[in-house]
């Protein structure tokens, strides 16, 4: 089932927590939200949920409204991150509760609820502890309860509010391929907030950035990595150098560069920054015949098969990141001190926001 929402705006207080956010997820689509803490995301999840109200705007599953729908009757499955299992059931009674509060016209009987509850076990591969209690459970466990219990009452939509946010890095590495599996099998519309630009990036379908209350920009992990739509998700998105200077009929010039600056056909003498993903930085020995920014290196650090530099510039006190193949970096024979150069071989221009 799809999921539209139409212009939701909501307020608290003077602060907009959710600026005319419209969106579409179709069936089966896996979404993360993604964004800084307090860009709205978990708000239109929760909105989503019927959690929460919004001022204006509306929600629609399968082209149906469920604006004024009551939460109980909307058929969401909700996953929190601290898990809201029920500490003094078992995995068995905590998965089953949804089905035993149902009403008695609609409840199924018990055998038919051990059925389900022991086939969602198998599903998320923890039947053989039907009989233990969350607090004998790893919080990775605890997680896939949790997921277990949501799918419970067959949700027409899946809703995760930062889902594995409280788990150390390799469980949460796990979980969200196990996640992305189990998602392909449900064939239902998901919805995730995260503020793991990697966990976004791996396990969605579509990611929405956020910011400020708006979209920024909605696409698949790859268009919204190559493809950065303004400043703000270039900066989101992984590390970045900002360079000022001016646009003037496609080129940018700053620095003693010039670069070509597509984006920007019509601009005359305007201030603008490009953005330089420290892997499109050239590091080239001073004095080797072409132009770049004077530098010299602060910090290494040997990574695997990379080197990411820390390198201060000699003509502010700014400095920029470069990353390097670990060969490229051998073959420079570097030493403390030596003059060096750092030429950006592909940039992306924005034009400078006005302020009024």
């Amino acid at each position: 089932m799809s999921i539209e929402v139409r212009h939701l705006t909501r307020r608290f207080g003077s602060f907009r927590a959710l600026d005319d956010v419209s969106l579409n997820i179709e069936t089966g689509e896996l979404v993360a939200l993604l964004g800084p803490s307090g860009c709205g995301k978990t708000t239109l999840l929760r909105i989503i949920a019927g959690l929460e109200t919004a001022d204006t705007g509306s929600v629609l599953f399968g082209g149906e409204d469920t604006t004024d729908v009551d939460v109980r009757h909307r058929q969401v499955g909700f996953v929190f991150q601290h898990y809201a299992l029920f500490r003094h059931m078992t995995v068995f009674e905590n998965v089953a509760f949804g089905l035993r509060v149902k009403p008695r016209a609609s409840r199924p009987s018990e055998a038919a609820i051990k059925e389900k509850v022991m086939n969602l076990l198998h599903l998320v591969q923890l039947d053989w502890l039907a009989d233990r209690h969350p607090a004998q459970l790893s919080g990775g466990q605890r997680q896939r309860i949790a997921l277990a219990r949501a799918l419970a009452v067959e949700p027409r939509i899946l809703l995760l509010d930062e889902p594995f946010g409280a788990l150390d890095a390799k469980v949460r590495k796990e979980l969200r391929r196990w996640l992305r599996r189990l998602h392909d099998e449900l064939d239902v519309a998901s919805v995730f907030v995260t503020h793991d630009q990697e966990e976004a990036l791996e396990v969605a379908d579509r990611v929405v950035l956020m910011n400020a209350g708006r979209i920024e920009q909605v696409g698949t992990p790859r268009e919204v990595w190559e493809r950065p739509a303004t400043p703000f998700v270039y900066s989101f998105l992984g590390e970045v150098n900002a360079l000022s200077g001016q646009a003037n009929a496609g080129t940018w010039q700053g620095h003693g560069l010039s670069l070509p600056a597509p984006e920007l056909p019509h601009a005359q003498n305007t201030p603008a920054t490009a953005y330089v993903r420290p892997h499109e930085i050239e590091i080239l020995h001073a004095g080797s015949g072409v132009t770049g920014i004077p530098v010299r290196i602060g910090h290494v650090n040997l990574l695997g098969h990379s080197a990411h530099l820390e390198l201060e510039r000699l003509d502010t006190s700014e400095t920029l990141e470069a990353s390097l193949p670990l060969q490229a970096y051998q073959q420079l024979s570097l030493h403390d001190g030596a003059a060096l150069l750092a030429r950006p071989v592909h940039a992306r221009v924005f034009a400078n926001e006005t302020r009024s």
